[in-house]
């Protein structure tokens, strides 16, 4: 299999504006952990509440896309008022093809099946937190 990504590295970035953090998706936890550029608050929000039975090499993306709201982590990401950027493959019977663009918060994303993600062609980009809910987690 053929793997058309030429750079991974222009899916690992950190950027924030006044009211959110934004991380690529293709971050692993450890990564994240070991970039002295991330918050070192979201950094022991990681290793206090996900490190436990997420795996270090876990990416956002498998993370995010596989997160149901029975799992843990789905509160601690709720809690932080988590927004997830996705890519959604656009339907055939449009005029359109491609991929469109869709933010969806964590309660929406979670509540999804993997089936509807696949039929939808959903594709994980990003985790945005918001840095009042992160400045507001108790740790």
């Amino acid at each position: 299999m053929l793997n058309n990504i030429v750079n991974e590295n222009d899916f690992k970035y950190y950027m924030q504006d006044i009211e959110r953090y934004y991380f690529g998706a293709r971050y692993s936890y450890k990564e994240l952990l070991d970039n002295e550029m991330v918050p070192f608050k979201f950094k022991r929000v990681i290793s206090k509440y996900l490190n436990d039975d997420v795996d270090d090499s876990t990416t956002l993306e498998s993370h995010l896309y596989y997160l149901s709201k029975e799992d843990y982590e789905y509160q601690v990401f709720r809690q932080l008022k988590s927004r997830i950027r996705c890519s959604l493959y656009k339907k055939e019977g449009t005029n359109e093809k491609g991929y469109k663009e869709k933010i969806f918060k964590i309660e929406e994303l979670a509540r999804l099946t993997k089936e509807e993600k696949e039929a939808k062609g959903i594709i994980v980009r990003e985790l945005i937190v918001s840095k009042l809910a992160l400045f507001a987690f108790s740790i």
